[in-house]
């Protein structure tokens, strides 16, 4: 890539392996683009495609995005647009030959390089996929070099853009804040249309602001020299762009105001939004420092297998029946229990209810163990038996089934200095990407001043979220829970009243639970983590939401004392 005046423009056209098909296509035709990125991993991304390889040498790669370049890789060579994926999983080189392929079936003379170096698998036995988070400077050497296509394996959400900025501007490894800034545009758009009113918690306010969430447009953000940008998404396109938005996904699945990775530890308590016109945000001010001398590494491994079965409990004595059917199963597995039994009734059920299904409760028994059959054949035999001899009304929603292998997520660290980072160009030169030298060993930031707080006043029992937005995700077996505010007197209240006792208070599963709070002022946000109430990350599938995406919205249901001057 060579510098041109401007701003460079950078769009999202993935947020998941499987987000919507024809976003790139909406994208690439949409308005101007010099970049469009695609982000396909996950934790639970990169055990499926790990499954996926044990099958076939040959995959581990999103094959949709193949899919999508077939329609759309003439039309972004045709606009000059760039695009840069980390669609190549668990074997980018693979993905690079197929683009490859496709280009030459095409009759398109497009240069396809990829980056490599993160594979640590064969390091740690025993797991089924172990990667390092690369950062960007690998994806900049091959925009250097002129590739109009760059796969990559596990590299940072952020990298995708941190690369194609690094390339355009000529930044160099200690451009913190301007590398901190594009982290941040980075981490905006890597979740797609969580930016532009997807699962956004005042998402009923659209309506009547004239704007139709029923299809969100993916978002895009014009980066500068300096590291700002403005975020936005194309014309016409739906859900919208404002403070509220990209405040969620600031929030969205990180942590304290150190937010840390390969290239740069950008300060989220810098950050600062303002409106800049309609569907406009302006990000200024982030401060970047050295990034941490280690790299993370997402280990996956088969932990066993697991099953489940939903016991339908209809009508009157559901706590008696609840307590026969377990009672009757603990008999019956006695011999060989498995591992791992967990109950959970769920009171979905209402007295005088108009439908069955209103009247009904559910209990939801999952069992784990290294042994298929300790989850398989003896679970089903022995809840099928129970037909006919149990409680009044017995029947389930579907009868277990085998027993399906379940995965375990574990962060580990290596120095940076252990992997090999390399840019493989499309003529099939090789570019080792050196680690950073100048790396700081992170350390929390002191807790910022609070305000003063709300004057006293009349009170109105009401839920939390009249008030507050929040948005929740996983980081392995953690969650974290982002709870933010629209006002200067909403964040006086909400600073001093939602302390880390009132959040165990309100999440009863917390209590047990290391929870840590994290003020950030200047987006009137508190960022909580909790720590292992996902168990073994969400491939484990610990507890009923495994990967945490509503547990904010749960927070925002439940009643405070809240000043009525805020109602």
């Amino acid at each position: 890539m060579t510098r041109q005046p401007g701003p460079l423009r950078i769009g999202n056209a993935s947020g998941f392996y499987g987000d919507r098909f024809d976003a790139m296509h909406e994208m690439l035709t949409g308005g101007e683009l010099d970049v469009l990125t695609g982000d396909y991993l996950a934790e639970l991304t990169m055990l499926i495609l790990g499954r996926d390889r044990l099958k076939d040498s040959g995959a581990g790669y999103a094959r949709t995005f193949l899919r999508q370049l077939e329609e759309c890789l003439g039309l972004a060579r045709e606009r000059g647009v760039r695009i840069v994926a980390n669609a190549g999983g668990l074997n980018p080189a693979g993905l690079a030959d197929a683009v490859r392929q496709l280009a030459d079936r095409l009759g398109l003379p497009v240069r396809v390089a990829h980056v490599e170096g993160d594979d640590l698998t064969a390091a740690h036995p025993g797991s089924l996929a172990a990667h390092a988070y690369l950062g960007g400077f690998g994806i900049a050497a091959c925009l250097r070099e002129g590739a109009d296509v760059v796969v990559t394996g596990r590299v940072t959400d952020a990298a995708l853009v941190t690369g194609p900025a690094a390339a355009h501007f000529g930044w160099g490894p200690g451009d913190h804040d301007r590398l901190a800034g594009a982290v941040v545009a980075g981490h905006v758009l890597e979740c797609g249309a969580q930016a532009t009113g997807g699962n956004y918690a005042f998402f009923h306010e659209a309506a009547r602001r004239g704007r139709d969430l029923r299809r969100p447009g993916f978002p895009l953000a014009e980066l500068h020299e300096d590291g700002t940008c403005v975020v936005t998404k194309h014309p016409g396109t739906g859900g919208f762009v404002d403070v509220g938005t990209v405040t969620a996904q600031l929030l969205y699945e990180t942590a304290g105001a150190r937010y840390a990775g390969p290239d740069v530890t950008a300060r989220l308590d810098t950050v600062r939004l303002t409106e800049d016109g309609p569907d406009r945000v302006r990000i200024e001010g982030v401060r970047g420092e050295a990034p941490p001398p280690t790299l993370k590494v997402g280990v996956n491994r088969l932990g066993g297998f697991r099953n489940e079965v939903a016991f339908v409990l209809t009508g009157l004595d559901i706590e008696a029946k609840a307590d026969l059917v377990r009672e009757q199963l603990t008999d019956a597995l006695a011999k060989s229990p498995p591992a791992e039994v967990r109950w959970d009734l769920v009171r979905t059920d209402r007295p005088d209810a108009p439908s069955e299904e209103t009247a009904s409760a559910l209990l939801r028994l999952v069992v784990r163990d290294p042994s298929q059959e300790a989850v398989g054949r003896a679970l089903s035999g022995a809840a099928i038996e129970l037909a006919l001899a149990s409680y009044p009304g017995f029947h389930v929603l579907a009868p277990p089934g085998k027993g399906s292998p379940y995965g375990v997520f574990e962060d580990v660290y290596v120095p940076q200095g252990g992997v090999d980072h390399v840019a493989v160009l499309h003529d099939g030169r090789r570019i080792p990407v050196p680690p950073a030298h100048d790396t700081v060993v992170l350390d929390e930031v002191p807790e910022p001043p609070l305000p003063q707080p709300l004057s006293h006043g009349p009170t109105a029992r009401a839920p939390l979220g009249l008030v507050a937005g929040a948005r929740s995700g996983d980081k392995g077996g953690n969650a974290n829970v982002g709870v933010w505010v629209r006002s200067d007197d909403a964040w006086r209240w909400l600073a001093h009243e939602l302390t880390v006792d009132r959040f165990r208070q309100l999440i009863p599963e917390s209590g047990r639970l290391k929870v840590t709070r994290h003020p950030l002022p200047h987006l009137r946000a508190l960022n909580f983590v909790v720590e292992g109430i996902l168990g073994e990350g969400v491939a484990a599938q610990h507890r009923f939401d495994p990967q945490a995406k509503a547990l904010g919205e749960w927070l925002r249901s439940r009643h405070l004392d809240i000043p009525e001057i805020l109602l």
